[in-house]
């Protein structure tokens, strides 16, 4: 039924557990591993050339780097570095980025940004030499000293100008709406044809892979009940209009006030999430905006999602609630072989 499965660990834990859990993402199924490269964690391209010595089979890459605080030459530089120590199996995820605020870093022409680096870095990693005077990128005779490399471009994103993007431009396409259903699901192919289309191509060679959170445990009520803080978040930040209209605009009033009276990121191991949050956020809505629950009840969302016209998926991996992030990142990926074996038919 399905295609790829991709799978992304966010690394906040120490590097021995990162490549452990990357070991188990390997034996679990997945196809592609994701390390998520965030500001002020472990370095993500460090650990993925730490888990290309260990792992055998899984594809590897950032989720996603981009061409703001690493410039375009630098990537090209890491994905051949990264392409040969991994034989093969690097893919290159890259986006507008996030976080950046805190470095006193703005985002100037996210979308020219993207397309320049993207054509300096496929251009460097084909062994071509490269001259680029673009708006927000310069690149002068530059040539890569090692032989070509290409990897696989991977764009994700929720906005309709990078959509059109990734539909010129990548290999892969990651949805990144968060809440997927069949009008959203139509809204991004149309995005992606159009992109498509500029570029005189076909969709059908495109990965389409919608952005899912899994959360697995035995406990299926627990792995629901981590994701409280996580789908707070996102409704707040997309604002579906039923649930923007809910009760008045005050449901989502309180879901944003008692947010702003949580601490932490939502996948921090030691945040604080305000109680006001399992009151607000019921059952039916962790469904909406995530993969929660025991490996049944998982694989059947799973489902439910790809019935929509995908073959493939690409899951952030959630940590139910344990002693500690690797313990809860452990449990999801060991029920995600229970989970990704059964969406398969194995």
């Amino acid at each position: 039924m399905a295609g790829m499965f991709e799978a992304e660990i966010t690394p906040g834990m120490s590097t021995a557990q990162v490549v452990e859990l990357a070991r188990l993402a390997e034996d679990a199924g997945f196809d592609r591993l994701g390390i998520s490269d965030v500001v002020f964690w472990h370095d993500c391209f460090v650990l993925l050339g730490l888990v290309a010595t260990k792992t055998e089979r899984i594809g590897l890459g950032p989720m996603v780097t981009n061409p703001y605080s690493r410039h375009p030459v630098v990537l090209a530089g890491i994905m051949a570095t990264l392409q040969d120590a991994s034989q093969g199996r690097a893919f290159l995820g890259i986006g507008v980025g996030a976080g950046l605020e805190q470095l006193g870093m703005d985002y100037p022409r996210p979308v020219r940004t993207l397309r320049e680096a993207i054509t300096a870095i496929t251009g460097l990693l084909r062994g071509e030499e490269v001259n680029l005077r673009g708006e927000t990128i310069t690149v002068e005779h530059g040539r890569m000293v090692a032989a070509p490399v290409p990897v696989p471009i991977s764009i994700g994103s929720r906005s309709p100008q990078v959509m059109r993007l990734a539909g010129e431009l990548a290999d892969i396409a990651l949805i990144g709406g968060r809440t997927i259903d069949a009008r959203i699901a139509a809204e991004y192919r149309t995005w992606l044809a159009e992109g498509a289309a500029r570029a005189g191509r076909s969709i059908d060679g495109i990965d389409i892979a919608p952005r899912l959170t899994l959360c697995v445990s035995r406990d299926g009520a627990l792995a629901r009940r981590s994701l409280k803080r996580y789908v707070g978040h996102y409704a707040a930040l997309i604002r579906p209009p039923d649930l923007a209209e809910r009760d008045g605009g005050r449901w989502l009033a309180e879901v944003e006030a008692a947010l702003a009276r949580s601490k932490g990121w939502y996948f921090d191991h030691d945040r604080y999430d305000d109680p006001e949050l399992d009151r607000l956020i019921d059952d039916d809505l962790v469904r909406r905006f995530a993969i929660a629950g025991t490996p049944e009840e998982c694989a059947e969302l799973t489902r439910e999602v790809l019935a929509l016209g995908f073959t493939s998926a690409s899951m952030n991996l959630a940590a139910p609630r344990r002693e500690s992030m690797y313990e809860g990142l452990r449990e999801t990926l060991e029920g995600s072989a229970e989970v990704l074996a059964a969406v398969r038919g194995e």
